[in-house]
C-alpha cells in the first residue's frame, strides 16, 4: 500500500470518527438541554420516550423526516436548499482543525487526533465563522417572508460585529504563542506551564459573548425573537430542513466554538494523568463541556437583548477593549523579548 493510500485511508477514518462523534453529541445535547431547562425551571424535561426520555432525539428526528416537505409559494428554491448546506457545512468544518489530544504512535506510524493540522488553522476558523452567515442570509431571502428576511438581516448584522471583535480578541493569544496553529498554541501553554486564559482573561471573556453571538444564542439570538419574528429566518422551512438550523447553529456550533476556546485557553488536553493515555482526551471533553453546559445555562437564565443594544455593544463597548488588550499584549510581549 503506497504512503498516499494509507494517508487517505486515515484521514477518511478521522472524518468519519469525528463526525459520527459530533452528530451524535449533537442529537443528544438537545435531550440535555431540555433535561437542563426543566430542571432550572422545577421541572422535569423529557421523561416518556425511552429511560430518562434518553430516545427522545431519536423520536424527534423521525417526527422531523416524516414531515410533509412543503416549499412556500414564489420561494427561490435552489438557494432555499442551499441555505440548509452553508448552515451545516460551516459548523461541521470547524471540527477539522481542532487538535483532540496529542499525537501517538500506531503499528509504527504516528497517528495526529486532528483531520487537518495546518499552520493557519485560526485563519480557517475565522473564515469558516463568515461562512455561516450566508446560510442565514439566504434562507431569509430564499423564503420570500418579510419575517425570515428580517431574523437575517439582524443576524448578519451581529456577525458583522462580533466577527471584528472575536479576530481581535484571538490576537492576544497568537501574540503569546507566535502562531495560527492550533496545535501550536495548545504546545506552547504546556511548555509555558500556564493556560493563556490566565495571561489573557479580557480576551477570554470577548471570546466568550462573540461565542454567544455567533451560535445565536441567549441574550443575542435577536434573529430568532419568538415574540416578534415567530423563529426567525428559518420560520419557512419545515420538517428536517428545519430541523438542521438549530442543530447546526445551538449545538454543533457552540461544541466547535467551546472546543476552539479550550484550544486558546485552557491548554487544550493538558491535565494530570488520572486515566493514563485517555487523560488527554478526558480533559479536552470536559473542559468544552464545561463551556457547553455554561452557555445552555446562561441561555435559559436571562433575558434577551434589543437588536439595537447587541450591535451597540460590540461596536462601542468590546471593540475598544479588544483593541486596548491587543496593544497592551503586543506592548508586554516586546518589552519581555519576544
Amino acid at each position: 500500500m503506497s504512503e498516499f493510500t494509507l494517508s487517505l485511508i486515515i484521514t477518511l477514518v478521522k472524518i468519519a470518527v469525528v463526525l459520527g462523534v459530533a452528530m451524535g453529541l449533537g442529537a443528544y445535547l438537545t435531550w440535555f438541554e431540555r433535561k437542563l431547562a426543566g430542571h432550572i425551571q422545577a421541572r422535569l424535561g423529557p421523561t416518556v420516550v425511552g429511560p430518562f426520555g434518553l430516545l427522545q432525539p431519536l423520536a424527534d428526528g423521525i417526527k422531523l423526516l416524516t414531515k410533509e416537505p412543503i416549499i412556500p409559494r414564489g420561494a427561490d428554491v435552489p438557494v432555499y436548499y442551499l441555505a440548509i448546506v452553508l448552515a451545516l457545512a460551516p459548523a461541521i468544518l470547524l471540527f477539522s482543525v481542532i487538535p483532540f489530544g496529542p499525537g501517538f504512535t500506531l503499528l509504527g506510524r504516528e497517528i495526529k487526533p486532528i483531520i487537518a493540522d495546518v499552520n493557519i488553522a485560526l485563519l480557517v476558523v475565522f473564515a469558516m465563522g463568515s461562512l455561516a452567515v450566508y446560510g442565514t442570509i439566504f434562507s431569509g431571502w430564499a423564503s420570500n417572508s418579510k419575517y425570515a428576511f428580517i431574523g437575517s438581516l439582524r443576524k448578519a448584522a451581529v456577525i458583522i460585529a462580533y466577527e471584528v471583535v472575536l479576530g481581535f480578541a484571538v490576537l492576544g493569544v497568537v501574540l503569546l504563542a507566535g502562531t495560527l496553529s492550533t496545535t501550536g498554541i495548545v504546545q506552547a501553554q504546556i511548555d509555558k506551564g500556564v493556560w493563556f486564559v490566565f495571561y489573557q482573561p479580557v480576551a477570554f471573556i470577548l471570546f466568550l459573548f462573540c461565542m454567544l453571538a455567533e451560535s445565536g444564542r441567549v441574550p443575542f439570538d435577536i434573529q430568532e425573537a419568538e415574540a416578534e419574528l415567530v423563529t426567525g429566518y428559518n420560520v419557512e422551512y419545515g420538517g428536517m430542513k428545519f430541523g438542521i438550523f438549530p442543530l447546526a447553529e445551538w449545538y454543533l456550533n457552540v461544541m466547535a466554538l467551546s472546543a476552539i476556546a479550550v484550544v486558546l485557553f485552557f491548554g487544550g488536553w493538558s491535565g494530570p494523568p488520572i486515566l493514563g493515555p485517555l487523560s488527554p482526551y478526558f480533559w479536552f471533553l470536559a473542559k468544552m463541556f464545561g463551556l457547553v453546559f455554561f452557555v445552555i445555562w446562561l441561555h435559559w437564565t436571562l433575558p434577551r437583548f434589543q437588536a439595537k443594544d447587541v450591535t451597540e455593544v460590540a461596536w462601542k463597548i468590546m471593540l475598544p477593549l479588544a483593541l486596548v488588550n491587543i496593544i497592551f499584549t503586543a506592548v508586554v510581549v516586546y518589552m519581555r523579548g519576544g
